[in-house]
């Protein structure tokens, strides 16, 4: 079949056509040339041997009628017609017999055949010339393989048949001249065969070659090389076949180039999305993961099912594969070790359509609503935590109003005892709306620091200078430590002082009486001022760190109430140091103490505050 690949070419094929069209063309026009010929020179041939036998004919009725009445020729007239015969074809190599009525010869122009003079021939063309039929004629091939034309004519004198004229002639220089003649033809045939296969090649080739140079482009379009051009070598249909298809060529690249674009936005965005994307075959297969589902799910994703990946029933994304769409909340550990820690989401399953195909496979995004619930149940939280402690001092005082209305009054000692406790809750009330009105400026960005030039050391002996009466009532030991060389920063002195009052309000409230409170001043590696508060307190559980600076958290509440606490106060401190660009965090461990570190940008006077 290889050796049939040449042949399948469109010029291999064009040039074939017109060698066989301008064949057939040669072989009809051949055909019918060499036959029309033929036959003109078979009946030319023909007609001059009548003329001949026409002309015997004449001139052998005379001598044959001077037969005597025996039948016999005189020796004078044989003598004069074998001289009349011989005279006129022995040159022309042309057998020319005279018969009489029996048909016996009495003449003939060859010398090589006189012994047939005397007898008779018995030719069945003689017969009938002698019945008086005229048309006889025939074509013999003889022992030497010539062709010959064989005429016998009767010669009628008085309307009486007296002899007949036989004449055979050899055909073999007309058939010479017929090969002759074919063999000039052929000759014709194959240079003009010649000529056309070349005529053929080139017409071709100005065919072919705009198709291959096509072909060749559509190879390259094919791999992506667009940058390519089709030479324009006219404006026939090739030529604007090639206009035709550089344009093509253009929009094709420009539509590509388009794509790849649109491509590269979509996955740019896919990988750069909030929310875990999952994409499905049809068979609910995950073909395509974004980066944040492989945050969300781990590594290993593609290959497996939604259900598999998401640890969910087969339910959902089988209604979804079938054009359903659906919302799901799972819940996922957050890891293996912490078991108790979930994370929450929201899984949004869409179906994928195409126009002729219905679905073909379906979109899964997953949104991480841990955070959201987290503040949804922080906000629940707050608000029944604000709730709470906004009713139990509204109920006492209206309980203890109640009590004075109903005759408390006329007594003072109970009197001044319950106006003392209505004071108390008041104040209660006062100092818990004062730090929603603070923790409320500082999520406003509302709250401004008044920075000044603050002694360290100053402003730590000032702190335990202000507890100094809860110190020596619970016999707790306060020592204050500021490193060599740190001396001023540039600090909201009122702001500071509200921390460090409240961590060491704390560590006061959870030390036991003895128990010993440290605070120290210096700058850590990284050039910040770190204030240090550590005491040798009852501790907080690991579980409670996290939260301990929720608002209204308390690690036992029952205590904390009592003590005046509002469970506000570690996230004042907080938002205080967020407000200085610094950050706060607690370490401690049950039974042996808590030690809260308060880092802050160092800003020395002639500094420029952060």
């Amino acid at each position: 079949m290889k050796t049939l690949l040449p042949f399948r070419t469109i010029q291999a094929k064009l040039i074939i056509m017109v060698l066989l069209l301008i064949l057939i063309a040669l072989q009809l026009i051949g055909v019918y040339f060499i036959s029309t010929m033929k036959s003109s020179l078979i009946n030319s041939f023909t007609q001059n041997l009548n003329r001949q036998a026409q002309l015997l004919m004449a001139l052998a009725d005379s001598a044959i009628s001077q037969q005597d009445k025996s039948g016999n020729v005189e020796e004078s007239t044989s003598a004069e017609l074998n001289q009349l015969v011989g005279n006129l074809f022995s040159n022309s190599g042309t057998e020319t017999q005279v018969l009489d009525s029996s048909g016996r010869v009495l003449a003939t122009s060859l010398e090589e055949h006189q012994s047939y003079v005397g007898r008779k021939n018995t030719s069945l063309l003689v017969s009938r010339a002698l019945q008086g039929i005229n048309d006889n004629t025939e074509e013999i091939i003889d022992s030497d393989n010539v062709r010959k034309k064989v005429i016998a004519q009767p010669v009628v004198s008085g309307g009486k048949v007296i002899g007949a004229v036989y004449i055979v002639a050899s055909m073999k220089e007309l058939y010479e001249t017929m090969e002759r003649v074919n063999r000039i033809f052929v000759t014709g045939m194959l240079l003009a065969l010649g000529l056309t296969a070349l005529l053929g090649i080139l017409i071709a080739g100005t065919i072919t070659q705009p198709i291959k140079a096509l072909t060749r482009q559509a190879a390259a379009v094919a791999e992506g090389r667009f940058e390519e051009r089709v030479p324009v070598l006219g404006d026939d249909e090739i030529g604007q076949l090639s206009t035709a298809f550089n344009e093509m060529t253009d929009r094709l690249s420009e539509a590509l180039s388009v794509n790849e674009e649109e491509k590269e936005k979509l996955s740019s965005i896919l990988s750069n999305m909030s929310d875990g994307v999952l994409a499905t075959d049809e068979i609910g297969r995950v073909i395509v993961v974004n980066r944040r589902a492989q945050a969300m799910l781990g590594e290993g994703a593609i290959g497996k099912t939604v259900s598999e990946c998401l640890d969910i029933d087969k339910a959902p994304i089988a209604e979804t594969l079938g054009g359903k769409e659906s919302i799901l909340l799972i819940q996922r550990p957050l890891s293996l070790s912490q078991s108790e820690d979930h994370l929450l989401f929201r899984v949004t399953l869409t179906p994928i359509r195409r126009r002729d195909k219905g679905v073909v496979g379906a979109i899964a995004v997953l949104q991480d609503v841990t955070e959201s619930e987290k503040l949804e149940q922080s906000r629940r939280e707050f608000v029944a935590n604000v709730s709470h402690e906004l009713r139990t001092p509204l109920t006492t005082i209206k309980s203890y109003a109640e009590a004075l209305d109903d005759g408390a009054l006329e007594e003072p000692p109970l009197a001044e005892r319950f106006v003392g406790v209505i004071r108390s809750e008041t104040e209660r009330m006062i100092r818990l709306v004062t730090d929603l009105l603070h923790l409320s400026r500082f999520d406003s960005k509302q709250a401004q620091l008044r920075r000044q030039m603050t002694d360290i050391a100053e402003m730590m002996e000032d702190v335990v200078d202000r507890f100094s009466l809860q110190l020596r009532q619970k016999a707790i030991t306060a020592k204050v430590q500021v490193d060599p060389g740190l001396e001023k920063a540039w600090l909201d002195r009122d702001g500071i002082d509200q921390v460090l009052d409240n961590l060491v309000s704390n560590a006061i409230k959870y030390t036991l009486d003895g128990g010993s409170i440290h605070l120290a001043a210096r700058l850590n590696e990284a050039g910040q001022l770190s204030v240090t508060v550590k005491d040798t307190g009852i501790g907080i559980p690991k579980k409670d760190l996290e939260r301990i600076f929720d608002r209204f958290y308390r690690v036992d509440k029952a205590r904390s109430r009592s003590m005046g606490g509002t469970g506000l106060g570690l996230s004042i401190a907080r938002e205080i140091v967020r407000a200085h660009g610094g950050h706060i965090a607690l370490d401690s461990e049950p039974g042996v103490g808590t030690t809260a570190t308060v880092t802050l940008p160092y800003v020395q006077e002639g500094g420029e505050a952060p």
